[in-house]
Formats: structure tokens, C-alpha cells, sequence
């Protein structure tokens, strides 16, 4: 029986993605609202802002991905990444998991930055995590044989709750959620096809 220092070292081995998203998500939390640290320049320059975007500061396409707007937002995501990302990232792999995530995080970003007002501010990693729900539900679609029924039907549950969630709760980036959720499906529908 693991004690709880080897059950972490062991999620972080088998899970090395996933532990290292996770960890960025917390560290750049500290680093936004420690006062040991220059909280303000962190989030003025690191957040999803459509005016700099459009103003040529491409990289907030992509920080966003990795910055929350407090503990509680913080810990969701990751909590929800710890949910169903280590089965994921067994099946995929390190380099497919991280491509889905950060390409759906993107897509997620550019959609807000097309159709949201250019004074759009936004962080967070729901997008991704939306497009990892995405892609999981193209492999129950294409690859149904490749996944447990059980782990297919809790996947499809929290996928249902957290879409729920994001008509429900207030200050939801709902174009990244549902924008991430439509990138990964199609990123898992083009390469799962292409496997049959």
C-alpha cells in the first residue's frame, strides 16, 4: 500500500503531463497573488486581452491557457484535469496529449478573439480541458472498441456537467468552452478517422 508522498510521486511519473500542467496552473497562481511578486505585470501581460491580441501580442493566444482568475478557478481546472487526464494521456501518449491541449487551448483563444468585443479580457484553462472532453468523445465515436464503457460513461457525465456549468455560472468564456470542446472533436475526428 502507497502512503500519500509515493502516491504522488507515482501520478507525476506515470502522469508527467499532466502533473507539469497542473503545476504551471498553481506556480503562475503564486505568482498573480503573492505580494512577493509583481502580481499586476504578471496578469497585465500574461492574460487574454482581444486588443493586444489584435495589436500583434500573439502570445496571449497561447498564456492564457495556463492563468486563472483566482484559487477557486485555479483548482477547479486542475482538479478536473486530474479527473480524466491521466487516462487520456495513457492512451495518447505525452506528445498527442499536450498537441490536443494547447491546440485546443488556441482555438478556444481565437475564437474569443473573433467573435468576443475587442475590450475582452480572459484566462483560463477550460478551453483545453473542453478540448480534451472533445477529443475523448470522438474516440468513443471512432474508436469505441479502444475504451472501457465505465471510464466512456464518467468522461461523457463530467463532459454534461461542466457544458451544464457554463450557462449557469456567471463570468464563463463561453465561446472558449464550447469552441475548445468543437476543436478537439474535430482534431480526434480527423486523426481517429484516418485510423480505420
Amino acid at each position: 500500500m502507497f502512503t500519500r508522498t509515493e502516491s504522488f510521486r507515482e501520478f507525476i511519473r506515470f502522469y508527467p503531463v499532466v502533473s507539469t500542467i497542473i503545476a504551471i496552473h498553481l506556480l503562475l497562481y503564486l505568482f498573480t497573488s503573492l505580494p512577493i511578486f509583481p502580481n499586476f505585470w504578471f496578469k497585465a501581460t500574461f492574460s487574454g486581452v482581444n486588443l493586444y491580441i489584435m495589436e500583434g501580442e500573439y502570445w496571449r493566444l497561447v498564456s492564457p491557457i495556463f492563468m486563472h482568475g483566482g484559487l477557486t478557478h485555479a483548482l477547479f481546472n486542475s482538479f478536473s484535469l486530474v479527473l480524466f487526464g491521466p487516462a487520456l494521456e495513457s492512451m495518447l501518449g505525452k506528445g498527442r496529449f499536450i498537441l490536443i491541449y494547447l491546440v485546443s487551448g488556441i482555438l478556444a483563444n481565437v475564437a474569443t478573439l473573433l467573435l468576443e468585443p475587442l475590450t475582452y479580457v480572459h484566462v483560463g484553462s477550460s478551453g483545453a480541458i473542453f478540448g480534451l472532453f472533445g477529443y475523448y468523445i470522438s474516440m468513443i465515436l471512432f474508436r469505441k472498441h479502444m475504451l472501457s464503457q465505465q471510464n466512456s460513461q464518467i468522461i461523457l457525465i463530467i463532459c454534461a456537467l461542466s457544458l451544464v456549468m457554463t450557462f449557469i455560472q456567471p463570468n464563463i468564456n463561453i465561446t472558449a468552452h464550447i469552441f475548445g470542446l468543437l476543436g478537439g472533436f474535430l482534431l480526434g475526428a480527423i486523426y481517429n478517422r484516418k485510423r480505420d
